[in-house]
């Protein structure tokens, strides 16, 4: 699934080559993308017509502001893509939502797994979007600082990788980047969130930053499956600077033990049993 860091990768292209153009046509050929809405043409029609302002996101959805004071909410789920095409190259399969644009191009929401999302909502006055209430904050986009993060591990007793990867928690980090920000902070994924001291949480908090941070620098990661893709369908490269996710067996980069994957709640976890304690 894209996390915080392919989902700002993409965040920021739309940024450079979409903002301020406008919406030309609509076309849903896949309604379960669109299954907030009663009826496909609802959506299609609050869309026409409309320019896209900026974009933002939260954890790992998109957020695009709307003339008219809508905001189109995106998220790629776990295979999603959106991808920036000229309008008269025939779509790829999956091809569930497409965009027309005024600048002669076309937005396509790409997604074979049909688990990721497309709906339009009205933002409050604060800016929130009610359907994402329920998400934390995110790490690299709130005001999340060292001395609040600190003090909300102390009180809770869930394993740290458990802890990291729920959304109500910190919206925006799964199993990749927990994997790999565990292991810079040098932590036990299975740590009970409150026995961190004041100095390890404070080391987590800047593991945390670094990593998502190094991520979003080298455009996100790409794995074996080839799901992810930028929007240009571009990899990321950060799969390459991996430290132990996805690297059962092979040598820890720190002590040259091998890594360790243990299985959990249907998840995995990667790490080192001799440098994360």
């Amino acid at each position: 699934m894209p996390e915080l860091p392919e989902v700002e990768t993409i965040r920021r292209d739309l940024r450079e080559a979409v903002v301020g153009q406008r919406i030309t046509a609509v076309a849903v050929s896949g309604l379960r993308s669109v299954r907030r809405h009663p009826d496909h043409r609802v959506f299609a029609s609050g869309l026409e017509g409309r320019t896209l302002l900026e974009v933002g996101r939260k954890g790992k959805y998109l957020l695009w502001r709307l003339d008219g004071g809508q905001a189109l909410v995106i998220h790629l789920g776990m295979s999603g893509q959106l991808l920036l095409a000229e309008e008269a190259t025939p779509p790829p399969p999956h091809a569930h939502v497409r965009l027309g644009l005024s600048g002669g191009g076309e937005l396509r929401f790409v997604d074979p797994r049909t688990f990721g999302q497309l709906f339009l909502s009205r933002p409050r006055s604060s800016g929130t979007v009610p359907e994402l209430a329920h998400l934390g904050p995110d790490p690299m986009e709130d005001r999340l600082e060292e001395d609040r993060f600190a003090s909300a591990l102390s009180r809770r007793r869930t394993m740290l990788k458990p802890l990291l990867v729920d959304q109500r928690f910190l919206a925006g980090i799964g199993n990749i980047y927990s994997d790999e920000i565990l292991f810079a902070a040098g932590l036990r994924w299975d740590r009970r969130a409150a026995s961190l001291s004041r100095e390890e949480a404070g080391t987590l908090y800047r593991a945390m930053g670094r990593t998502l941070a190094a991520a979003i620098r080298a455009r996100g990661s790409s794995l074996a499956d080839a799901q992810y893709r930028d929007l240009f369908g571009a990899p990321g490269r950060y799969q390459l600077q991996h430290r132990v996710y996805g690297r059962e067996g092979l040598p820890c980069p720190r002590c040259q033990a091998p890594v360790v994957r243990q299985r959990w709640g249907g998840r995995s976890s990667f790490w080192c049993r001799v440098c994360q304690s």
